[in-house]
């Protein structure tokens, strides 16, 4: 199977996940790396294009999936996420980094903000090579491995 076939597989199973919810994950760990691992995604580039982070806000509060939080305090969480990379993108992304690997601990739920992200990143319909590369920082600070996910 192609990179590109991969990728598609990979999100298609985001958006199952996504359809099936992320309420089994309700808690703070998975809240705060999944939105993390959003701005990261958003800010691959360097910086966050803002049609890109209210895409991605509208997508957090408007969610079927992510009903079961306070969709209100996840789009804060992203939203300041967003302001620290966006302020100083290396220190930004390194705190980040920090935040989603917390999630490590329960597989599942680490393979599920994999997911998320997976469907941030493909919401423009381009997963371009800075995405990937952020998405290989998300996977391993997990303590996943990027073949699993096709990257």
């Amino acid at each position: 199977m192609g990179f590109l076939d991969q990728l598609k597989t990979l999100a298609n199973q985001g958006v199952a996940a996504t359809q099936e919810g992320f309420s089994r994950f309700n808690n703070a760990t998975f809240a705060d790396a999944s939105m993390a691992a959003c701005a990261l995604i958003a800010a691959a580039d360097g910086k966050i294009d803002t049609q890109e982070r209210s895409r991605t806000a509208a997508f957090i509060t408007s969610s079927d999936k992510l009903k079961s939080f306070d969709v209100g305090k996840l789009r804060d969480k992203y939203d300041a996420y967003c302001d620290k990379v966006t302020n100083d993108f290396d220190f930004g992304k390194i705190e980040l980094i920090q935040v989603v690997g917390k999630a490590a601990k329960k597989q599942e739920e680490a393979r599920a903000v994999v997911q998320l992200a997976v469907v941030i990143a493909n919401a423009d319909g381009d997963f371009d090579e800075k995405e990937q590369m952020i998405m290989r920082d998300i996977i391993y600070a997990l303590k996943l491995q990027p073949s699993e996910f096709g990257l």
